[in-house]
């Protein structure tokens, strides 16, 4: 991956920096209200009703920091706290009659200061900065992203799996057999590699590699979740599984695909896979392809 130049992280610290200002993020009294930005936005966050857990997982908080928030918010009696009716070691928290008036009031004032914002721009340059906040919001999640080298055994990798295996088996018009899946023996070790994407702590995505013969190396079921494609995280995936490879000192990756798996065929184009005759007899495979490394 290309080294990040010095102009590319100013530029995103300055933004940051004039955003955070701009929606009064450092203020003590966010939107004008007597609290905090962190505990307006832990009070967003529970919603209806949360976990600690949930939303120490969601919010990415250190535990300690989360449980003062949520203690300060029940002292000003806008939150509700107990245990799990299931499980006692369950934390739940919840908004009182209180909590919940403040947070409509507290959509209510953010969407004047959106509206605020955006009332100085003409209609084109509102679509232009609406469109160059969603590209924004595509690279950060990606950035965001951690792919990650596990066991093939792994729960996270046998998880990736039985969701890669759910989903083909709905768009293969002859369905799926799971026992097509690789054995965590063909990913590990010597063997092999497998990743798994991780967004917020959730698996995301996944990719496999498994040695086929001196030199030669085979992908498979790079798979991205439904809520996470569009990112760009496949070709993340597809790197990460590239730079494994050439590090184990293969020199030739090979893959096959399925007929309807229209957007991998055009993905592996794009990233050098050149398309070639069967070289394995695969009940799922329409075409084959290979790259040298």
């Amino acid at each position: 991956m290309d080294p990040v130049s010095a102009d590319h992280v100013t530029s995103l610290r300055r933004f940051n920096r004039y955003f955070t200002r701009r929606i009064g993020a450092l203020d003590d009294h966010y939107l004008g209200q007597d609290r905090p930005l962190g505990e307006a936005r832990l009070l967003f966050e529970i919603g209806d009703g949360a976990s600690l857990r949930e939303l120490r997982t969601r919010l990415g908080l250190d535990a300690g920091y989360l449980s003062r928030m949520a203690k300060a918010l029940e002292a000003q009696g806008l939150v509700r706290l107990s245990a799990h009716p299931d499980d006692n070691r369950l934390r739940m928290v919840e908004p009182t009659p209180a909590g919940r008036a403040e947070l409509k009031e507290q959509n209510r004032r953010a969407n004047a200061l959106a509206a605020g914002l955006l009332e100085g721009l003409t209609a084109d340059q509102r679509a232009e900065l609406t469109a160059a906040m969603a590209t924004a919001q595509r690279l950060l999640r990606l950035a965001a992203i951690t792919v990650t080298l596990v066991d093939g055994a792994a729960p996270d990798a046998r998880a990736c799996l039985d969701a890669y295996a759910a989903d083909i088996d709905a768009r293969f018009p002859e369905g799926f057999d799971k026992s097509d899946l690789v054995g965590p023996e063909e990913v590990s070790g010597t063997a092999g590699a497998f990743f798994v994407a991780y967004e917020e702590g959730r698996p995301v995505g996944c990719g496999a590699l498994r040695r086929l013969e001196p030199g030669v190396g085979e992908l498979r079921h790079v798979w991205v979740h439904r809520d996470a494609r569009r990112l760009g995280l496949a070709r993340r995936l597809l790197a990460a599984l590239e730079a494994e490879a050439a590090a184990r000192g293969l020199t030739l990756l090979r893959l096959d695909t399925h007929a309807t798996l229209t957007e991998a065929q055009a993905m592996y184009r794009a990233c050098g896979y050149t398309e070639i005759p069967a070289y394995v007899d695969h009940v799922y495979a329409d075409h084959w392809f290979e790259k040298r490394l």
